[in-house]
């Protein structure tokens, strides 16, 4: 996918910011990993229904698959910003990254709550429409329509595939798993997610429907924030 991504064809944009080129070609991998992740996801559970009955034990190949499939992908993402010199200004993303890794690592050698990450992992169908702004912002397409479509659609599935599964997980956990060993790990992790969505959305909707409240963006080079959220 790497290889790939530096093959397309860049934007003007792009190529005439060195500092660009690293962050296009990683938001095309993490697009890559969206789409599969988010679909793979939504087809697992429409495939078996019944184990949203059982969020605790609850088991399929497809669902155990997909978790090994996206700690891959953060490990490779995680390394991709470390060897490349981003921690700085991806630090976020690094914390992140550790917490997923951690979490979906236990799931794979426990094979419990596994059905508790394929919901999660729904929010992958909500990443494709994030990554395509970033991707809009980067390239500087002169198609303010196109960008104006996507943010409405954006906001509609951040909504559906994003907080209202970690919600749900949010209060399944609080109410029904014990609060100790893995259940506790797990909990307090979904409890940290928790924050960190609630920021992101919070920076996404003073970027995108009220710009008038946002503070020390003017002027921000973009090339200092892997994911563009501000």
């Amino acid at each position: 996918l790497r290889r790939l991504a530096l093959a397309l064809p860049q934007p003007a944009a792009v190529r005439s910011r060195p500092g660009r080129v690293w962050r296009w070609r990683n938001l095309l991998v993490s697009f890559a990993h969206s789409v599969l992740a988010g679909l793979w996801a939504l087809f697992s559970l429409w495939h078996s229904p019944e184990l949203l009955s059982d969020i605790q034990d609850g088991y399929s190949v497809s669902g155990h698959l997909l978790v090994c499939f996206s700690s891959g992908y953060f490990i490779h993402d995680t390394l991709d910003i470390i060897f490349n010199h981003q921690s700085r200004s991806s630090w976020e993303y690094l914390v992140h990254h550790a917490m997923a890794i951690s979490a979906f690592v236990s799931l794979i050698v426990t094979g419990r709550f596994l059905v508790a990450a394929v919901l999660l992992l729904l929010v992958e169908v909500s990443n494709i429409f994030l990554t395509v702004r970033m991707l809009l912002k980067m390239s500087n397409v002169p198609s303010p329509a196109l960008y104006e479509a996507n943010k409405y659609i954006n906001l509609v599935v951040y909504f559906a595939f994003r907080l209202a599964p970690q919600a749900y997980l949010t209060w399944y956990f609080l109410r029904y798993v014990e609060v100790q060993g893995q259940g506790a790990f797990l909990t307090a992790n979904l409890l940290l997610l928790d924050a960190m969505i609630l920021m992101y959305f919070s920076r996404l909707l003073r970027s995108d429907f009220f710009p008038s409240l946002r503070k020390g963006s003017a002027g921000r080079d973009v090339d200092g924030e892997k994911f563009l959220i501000d």
